[in-house]
């Protein structure tokens, strides 16, 4: 890690104006993270925090943000706690504020929050898919548009949304995530070009995570007749290949290297792959290999009634 932040501290980065600058990403102001209270969030605020950077965590879930700034504590960082939901406009503009006004600088914000519900459209509720809205999309625009002004006058500053590989491609059974998911990918491609035309000395990067072992399905919603408890097991047991320690390391990496675009995990590349080779073609790959997969082992009850 100490290597990693020292690449963070030296790398030279072209930036709007053509001139080489040297981004520092674990000394210069405060780093902000939403969903802070568990799996990559969690593991982000550990990295800064080992770092010596001073935190603002802000998590929906109070006992859990809890659990991480005790950590942070431990580990010698200077942190303040601001429980909300990233989906209240007006939550994150008072803790931007108050973040500010103790730490004076605001350096980097990771937009990290973010929640799931599984089932078909048919079967959803709306209420389901508008909660998946609000958080996974509208909790990024909110967090972008309140910070970034901020983040600009650092001189500085790091802009990180989370995306998934599910904003690469898409899967029956996540129309709600899917959607959240590219929006957040076409949100932060436009506010990326748009800091590029002003010169505004920002970093943007997108991070398109694959399956990390995280709470997600845990804490997730799902539709009736579906299996929650299975769609759970196949998701830890299947799915999340990745830990959270492991895929924080690896947006800290893309964000040193300048990336606008980083990949965590090997099915976070492939969905990238395929998207960009086949177009929509991969929709028929994935239902020919589902196919595949029911014929050797029986029906499964991932994915749900599709």
């Amino acid at each position: 890690m100490s290597e990693m932040m020292s690449t963070l501290r030296h790398r030279s980065d072209k930036r709007a104006s053509g001139k080489s600058r040297r981004p520092d990403l674990s000394v210069r102001g405060a780093a902000v993270i939403t969903g802070a209270g568990s799996g990559i969030g969690q593991a982000l605020a550990y990295e800064f925090a080992g770092a010596g950077r001073p935190l603002a965590l802000l998590d929906i879930d109070e006992d859990s943000l809890a659990r991480t700034a005790a950590r942070c504590g431990e580990i010698g960082a200077d942190v303040g706690c601001h429980t909300l939901d990233v989906a209240d406009p007006d939550a994150l503009d008072a803790a931007a504020a108050a973040i500010h006004e103790r730490f004076q600088t605001i350096g980097i914000v990771c937009n990290v929050a973010g929640i799931i519900h599984t089932g078909n459209l048919l079967d959803s509720e709306l209420a389901d898919i508008h909660r998946v809205m609000d958080v996974d999309f509208w909790g990024i625009v909110h967090g972008t548009k309140v910070f970034l002004p901020y983040l600009i006058a650092s001189g500085d500053g790091y802009l990180v949304n989370v995306s998934s590989a599910f904003g690469l491609v898409a899967a029956p059974g996540y129309s709600a995530y899917n959607a959240a998911k590219f929006a957040v990918r076409g949100f932060t491609e436009s506010v990326q070009q748009e800091m590029l035309d002003a010169g505004h000395p920002v970093q943007i990067s997108c991070v398109y995570p694959g399956g990390i072992r995280t709470a997600i399905m845990r804490n997730s919603t799902w539709a009736t007749g579906y299996d929650g408890p299975a769609l759970q097991r196949t998701f830890d047991q299947s799915v999340a290949r990745m830990s959270a320690e492991d895929a924080a390391t690896r947006i800290l990496r893309g964000v040193a290297a300048g990336k606008s675009r980083i990949l965590v995990g090997a099915d976070a590349a492939i969905s990238d792959a395929l998207s960009r080779i086949t177009g929509t073609g991969y929709q028929r790959i994935a239902r020919t290999a589902k196919v595949i997969h029911r014929r050797r082992a029986g029906r499964t009850t991932y994915g749900g009634g599709s």
